[in-house]
């Protein structure tokens, strides 16, 4: 299956607990938000984040897509948070740790919603491919994968590539969305684009983020340049007037361009009109 044309260049975190943040969130460029009440929320807070959030998703955010990162079923608030948002105006509820299939379905017990799943787990990278059948998306908690894998996380990412490809490949047999892991330093712009141009190269999605300040640099990223969308274009040209003139592939600057070309370049354009 292809990658999804729907942006999620920029997939935000945003404690569900801090009222302030979720106002500011309606005016952010963001593609989609997580609003989290999981690890951004302290113990003493999490009954009082679950209010809070339901109020603010009665605001209006726009066309971000809305998820809600609740806590693990194997917590003391997990089934609570589920039986909140079932009718909550939000997308996706996004499931944290799962391990395999069944994690969803028995979170689908006490919910009737589209799911997400955190992919942040060994076990659960060993069993991507029939997590992928079960929900609508992947976003990867790269920070749990690595402590749990105990790879150190060097720039590149080599010690956690084969997680990272494994879950793509998961994503895309399924025809899902494939968001990367956080880049945890805000103010390293360099290192942040470095790491959106790694995933974008890939083939993710899209980026999650920490912090409102990294959702431009992830914007630029993942989204197609002038140059991919002009080359686009001419691939789409090339080969129309090569179909038109009896032939089944045309040369575009020297290189052949086949139909499986002019697809990824039709993504490409609509990737670029989204």
């Amino acid at each position: 299956m292809p990658p999804m044309t729907r942006p999620l260049r920029s997939v935000l975190y945003i404690p569900g607990s801090k009222p302030r943040a979720l106002e500011k969130a309606r005016g952010l460029p963001t593609d989609a938000i997580i609003f989290d009440l999981e690890d951004a929320v302290a113990p003493a807070e999490k009954a009082a984040a679950r209010e809070t959030l339901r109020e603010a998703l009665a605001g209006d955010y726009g066309t971000r897509l809305r998820l809600v990162r609740v806590n693990g079923l194997d917590t003391e608030w997990g089934a609570a948070d589920l039986a909140a948002f079932a009718d909550a105006p939000c997308d996706a509820i996004l499931l944290p740790k799962v391990d395999g299939p069944e994690t969803v379905e028995a979170a689908r017990q006490h919910a009737a919603r589209p799911f997400w799943a955190m992919m942040e787990s060994a076990r659960g990278i060993l069993h991507a491919a029939a997590i992928a059948e079960a929900v609508e998306g992947f976003v990867l908690g790269t920070n749990d994968l690595a402590r749990e894998l105990g790879c150190e996380t060097p720039a590149g990412r080599m010690p956690m590539m084969t997680a990272l490809q494994t879950a793509l490949l998961a994503a895309r047999a399924a025809g899902i969305p494939c968001i990367d892991g956080v880049y945890n330093a805000f103010r390293d712009e360099d290192g942040l684009r470095a790491e959106c141009a790694q995933g974008k190269a890939l083939g993710m999605d899209g980026k999650s983020l920490i912090h409102p300040a990294q959702v431009e640099v992830a914007n630029a990223a993942f989204s197609p340049s002038e140059e991919e969308v002009d080359l686009a274009r001419r691939q789409i040209e090339a080969f129309d007037a090569a179909i038109a003139d009896g032939q089944g592939v045309a040369v575009l600057d020297g290189r052949i361009v086949e139909n499986l070309h002019v697809e990824t370049a039709r993504r490409t354009l609509a990737r670029a009109n989204a």
